[in-house]
């Protein structure tokens, strides 16, 4: 009896992720430089701004004056990185809930963010020119507004692409392969970005999934797929780049594997001393995003920790003006939930609005 020899095996072992600058800001042999001193500034100062609007948030938490919310602390560049290979003006992204440094990037200022942790109904209310869909809290579930976003932008024959955020344990829904089947047969202009930070909530990665590689997973939908370090912003934007060259010229989308590591709890509510190794952690600080990017600048002359505390003490006045706006913002009202839903009320919304206010009378 013949035998046959399956075509395709699981790998024994994960590939190396990209890897651009090391863990003391050092270009790896055969590497240069993406981005330009002046794009590793900027992202410096955008990465700091996400952490120090977290790190307040975290504060205002502990008061009892802010609800829970998801920390980017340790996984700025596997945001960031990314999108700054966007063009603000033309591109989208669908973010899940961990997604700051991005969002602000491309255009959501600081009072929208704090009116939104403060539960305000205008927090969900993306202005009218800042191309990024509101937080969605349901795993997975953007990721089809993104593959819809994508393909819509194509059949409009408009050059734009869409970016969808979602994290290891969203990539185990349903919604994820649907999406990634859809924008292969498509062609879809949308970049999927997988941030592996080696958690679902508490449920490590081995026992969520048996790959070994979520890249390689964007094979069995016809488009290619690359494991990058998430926490080199340089090789997340060059490898980043390069999808988004491949979605405008009509090649369809690309699946990037950001492999980086969770740094601050899942949520507020969440305790990761109860299944966190500290000795993994404090191996994952060392390779900190934000100062491997400062020490490449500092070699060069062009950072120092003045530069460091001049951006920490002027994030920390953005973050007090923004949390002052949200906090004299007026409450929400009840009626509110049935604006903004879509672009024109609905029959039914108004009847259920209607309903409500003589409930009220």
């Amino acid at each position: 009896m013949a035998k046959y020899t399956p075509q395709f095996m699981p790998n024994a072992k994960p590939v190396d992720p990209l890897r651009v600058l090391d863990e003391h800001g050092k270009l790896l042999p055969g590497q240069t430089a993406p981005m330009t001193d002046e794009q590793a500034a900027y992202a410096i100062r955008v990465m700091m701004m996400g952490r120090g609007f977290d790190e307040k948030s975290f504060s205002l938490q502990r008061q009892g004056r802010l609800g829970t919310f998801a920390p980017v602390i340790g996984q700025e560049a596997s945001t960031l990185g990314p999108a700054m290979a966007l063009d603000p003006k033309r591109d989208w992204i669908a973010p899940q809930y961990r997604e700051l440094p991005a969002l602000l990037h491309m255009g959501l200022p600081f009072e929208n963010v704090a009116l939104y942790r403060l539960g305000r109904q205008a927090g969900a209310c993306i202005p009218a020119n800042v191309h990024v869909l509101p937080h969605q809290i349901s795993l997975a579930a953007q990721i089809p507004h993104a593959v819809g976003l994508g393909w819509g932008l194509k059949l409009q024959g408009k050059d734009g692409v869409s970016m969808a955020f979602f994290g290891d344990g969203a990539s185990s829904e349903g919604d994820f392969h649907e999406s990634c089947n859809l924008a292969g047969v498509m062609k879809a202009p949308v970049i999927f970005l997988l941030q592996d930070n080696g958690w679902a909530i508490s449920t490590p990665r081995a026992i969520q999934t048996a790959t070994v590689d979520f890249a390689a997973r964007a094979l069995g939908y016809g488009f290619p797929g690359i494991a990058v370090d998430g926490n080199d912003l340089f090789a997340l934007y060059g490898a980043t780049s390069e999808a988004v060259a491949r979605a405008r010229a009509g090649e369809g989308p690309t699946l990037v594997e950001s492999r980086t590591f969770r740094m601050w709890a899942h949520t507020t509510a969440d305790d990761p001393t109860r299944y966190v190794d500290p000795k993994v952690l404090e191996q994952w600080k060392k390779k900190d995003p934000i100062e491997r990017v400062q020490k490449y600048l500092a070699a060069k002359g062009k950072w120092n920790d003045a530069m460091t505390q001049k951006i920490k003490d002027e994030v920390a006045a953005a973050v007090e003006k923004a949390y002052d706006y949200a906090f004299n913002y007026p409450p929400s009202k009840p009626e509110e939930l049935f604006e903004q839903v879509f672009a024109e009320v609905t029959p039914q919304l108004a009847r259920q609005r209607e309903r409500h206010l003589a409930s009220r009378s």
